[in-house]
């Protein structure tokens, strides 16, 4: 029987705090920040909790 192998690319952009909730970082961040202003890219750093809609899902990628 094969192993239940996690989605690796997933596991890169997720990270899973104490309690089971995951972090993420914002989109938006990576590239064509001079057309952006200082107030967007501000808001833009840290992580962000994700939304519970989808953590069924990457629960389910991760293997948990």
């Amino acid at each position: 029987m094969p192993k239940m192998k996690r989605h690796a690319g997933m596991a890169k952009r997720v990270k899973i705090t104490g309690k089971g909730k995951f972090l993420r970082e914002p989109a938006g961040k990576r590239h064509l920040l001079e057309g952006k202003s200082s107030k967007v890219t501000r808001r833009m750093t840290g992580n962000v909790e994700l939304d519970q809609v989808e953590t069924k899902r990457i629960k389910k990628l991760l293997g948990l």
